[in-house]
């Protein structure tokens, strides 16, 4: 796989979406309360057109689609790879595994936001599961994040210290991934103490996580203190914090690769460690950078009362973060021989014993062939045994 060309056409992606959308124009709009129906919200002609734009009721459901159709299975299978067909259990495979289910949890709820894209951004499920779509896709964005620091850090210690104990290790591993999955449900709760939806009098639909509600135009502030505290905080802790340790992750194991490159097997084995790191840091970089970025900058400007503010430039990169639940299976059958073993067994039905006795078959062949070939060229038995 030629990483460099999926990582140009993806920013290539990026840019489409943002040249797409009407320039200097936002999708995260401020909808101020209507004076005659306060249950109502009104926005701008620009707001309107491009809630109505095929930017977002056809592009953004086409790639959301795609995301499902490839994400789905493609996790569905990786976790029943780590689960059921991986026999010697390890800190990688376990984040691995994480890593799947955290992007299973978040692609199951693509068929909402792929009919409410189609349904002309209408939202026609209520506040509630509104609440539910945004904490789930948000809780994978930092869950990723997490896993794949995690994971990093993992391929450093096990080049660094190639002969620490595995079952202790493991054990870290699993306290280390309860103590994410409780960290991310504490910090997604915010994400249900205010409204999503919003009401437009034009055009005439219910929005999710569209259109920022603001009661009050002359301190907008007040209507967006929350989320602008709870996006900066993840974005500059959950974030910021974890990108940091993939880096310094990243130096300290070609340092140590450096120092160990003697061993020409041992260098062979652990380059594919750096592989991992390599694929992932890219996967890091290009689906959530931008969208992070972009989020504390919406926010940060939304609070000042600026409601077009490039907003559907941060929804593309919200395209961009979903990628990464149907694009880490992948990284894991091109990285890991054993996925890719696991992976081709499970799709030709082949049972764990047949692949244990083909197995079997296949080092006795080996040992006979290379038993034969011994014998040929010594003329005797005696000195038949390896």
């Amino acid at each position: 796989m030629d990483f460099t060309r999926v990582l140009s056409l993806l920013v290539v992606f990026c840019g489409v979406c943002a040249a797409v959308a009407p320039p200097g124009k936002g999708r995260g709009f401020g909808g101020f309360q209507d004076p005659k129906d306060s249950n109502r919200y009104i926005v701008d002609d620009a707001a309107a057109d491009t809630l109505r734009s095929n930017l977002t009721t056809v592009f953004y459901p086409i790639i959301y689609i795609i995301v499902f159709v490839v994400g789905l299975p493609a996790n569905g299978m990786a976790i029943w790879v780590f689960l059921f067909r991986t026999k010697k259990k390890h800190p990688s495979s376990i984040y691995m595994a994480n890593l799947a289910l955290a992007d299973l949890l978040f692609v199951i709820w693509m068929p909402l936001k792929i009919d409410y894209h189609f349904s002309g951004n209408n939202w026609s499920y209520g506040e509630p599961l509104c609440k539910v779509l945004v904490s789930f896709f948000y809780g994978n964005m930092y869950c990723s994040v997490l896993f794949i620091a995690c994971l990093s850090v993992q391929r450093y210690w096990v080049v660094a210290h190639p002969l620490s104990q595995q079952r202790k290790n493991n054990k870290l591993a699993i306290g280390v991934c309860v103590a994410i999955w409780a960290f991310i449900w504490l910090t997604t709760t915010p994400l249900y103490l205010y409204d999503h939806t919003a009401k437009l009098k034009d055009p005439n639909i219910t929005t999710c996580h569209d259109v920022t509600m603001i009661k009050d135009s002359k301190n907008p502030f007040a209507s967006v203190q929350l989320p602008f505290y709870y996006f900066v905080f993840m974005g500059m802790v959950v974030f910021l914090v974890p990108c940091v340790v993939i880096i310094v992750a990243y130096i300290m194991l070609l340092r140590a690769l450096g120092n160990t490159m003697g061993n020409s097997s041992a260098a062979k084995n652990r380059q594919k460690a750096v592989a991992l790191i390599v694929i992932v840091l890219v996967t890091f970089v290009v689906c959530f950078i931008p969208s992070n970025i972009m989020l504390v900058l919406h926010y940060s400007l939304l609070k000042d009362g600026v409601v077009n503010n490039g907003y559907s430039f941060y929804t593309s990169t919200l395209c961009l973060a979903s990628l990464n639940s149907c694009l880490d299976p992948f990284i894991y059958y091109y990285v890991s021989e054993e996925f890719r073993e696991h992976v081709k067994n499970t799709l030709l039905c082949r049972s764990s014993r047949t692949v244990e006795r083909m197995r079997v078959s296949f080092s006795s062949m080996k040992y006979s062939n290379k038993k034969k070939s011994y014998m040929s060229s010594t003329g005797t038995t005696e000195s038949s045994t390896c």
